[in-house]
């Protein structure tokens, strides 16, 4: 599933190419993502300059004067730019055509991903507003963090992948900054130490920045917004690695599950 880095590397990639330009057409061969696309959305966008692209958590939003555009990658989509002559494949659901030159085209087999129009302030969409702080941010600080484990029984792990309590922490980032804090994926929030905390608050801000910095993780289905993988799977410490040997200890790495994600661990390395 493509996560915050995989996200901001989209972004980043596909911006310098579509930001400022007029959106001249829309073309929705599949409009069954996990909500139907409006049918009105190329009346909505079409003839319409894209201001700005940013990132909320996992969404996506492309700024027009009249409204926000929401995109979810959901799974397994991507969003990447090709010219209008590359001819568009099976899982190729919808292209927004900005010049010959310049197609932003989504994809998405399984179709979990999502497009939606919004002419509302984006902090105030039901997919947004619930949303915890964004974990480059200042306000993802140690306290913020120590006060939300507080008396907390549900296990760490679960509680730093919650986007109420903070976004785009996922199954990958969650079990690598644990990993390199020390901390057992299935120990009881509350029972986390403050210096604990605050070395867990520093490992999932430098996890994600050098994810984002590689160009995200490519597990199967991600690809970039310039049509390339990323690189983050090469250094990967514990995910996707149950039975092998730990890199730090030698010892065989083990694996539980937290609300049906694997969470894999040392268990001389993690207390």
């Amino acid at each position: 599933m493509p996560e915050l880095p995989e996200v901001e590397t989209s972004c980043r990639g596909i911006a310098p190419h579509i930001v400022g330009r007029t959106l001249k057409q829309v073309i929705v061969r599949n409009n069954q993502l996990r909500w139907p696309i409006d049918e009105r959305l190329a009346e909505i966008l079409e003839a319409r300059k894209l201001l700005e692209l940013s990132r909320r958590g996992k969404y996506m939003l492309f700024r027009f004067k009249h409204g926000h555009l929401l995109m979810h990658l959901g799974m397994s989509g991507s969003v990447r730019v090709v010219e209008a002559a590359t001819e568009p494949e099976k899982h190729d659901h919808v292209d927004f055509v900005f010049g010959l030159d310049t197609v932003l085209r989504f994809t998405d087999p399984r179709r979990f991903g999502a497009i939606v129009w919004t002419d509302q302030p984006t902090e105030e969409h039901k997919l947004i507003q619930h949303l915890g702080p964004e974990p480059l941010s200042e306000e993802f600080s140690a306290d913020y963090l120590y006060q939300q484990t507080r008396k907390r029984k549900q296990a760490i792990k679960v509680l730093i992948m919650d986007s109420k309590v903070v976004v785009g922490v996922g199954n990958i980032y969650a079990n690598e900054s644990l990993f390199m804090s020390g901390i057992r994926p299935g120990r009881a929030a509350g029972r986390v130490t403050r210096a604990e905390i605050e070395l867990l608050l520093l490992n999932i801000k430098k996890v994600l920045k050098k994810a984002i910095a590689q160009g995200g993780t490519t597990l199967k289905d991600f690809v970039g917004g310039d049509g390339k993988p990323g690189y983050f799977k090469q250094e990967l410490n514990v995910y996707g690695r149950d039975g092998e040997p730990c890199l730090s200890c030698g010892t065989v790495l083990k694996s539980q599950r937290h609300v049906q994600r694997a969470s894999v661990y040392c268990p001389v390395c993690q207390k």
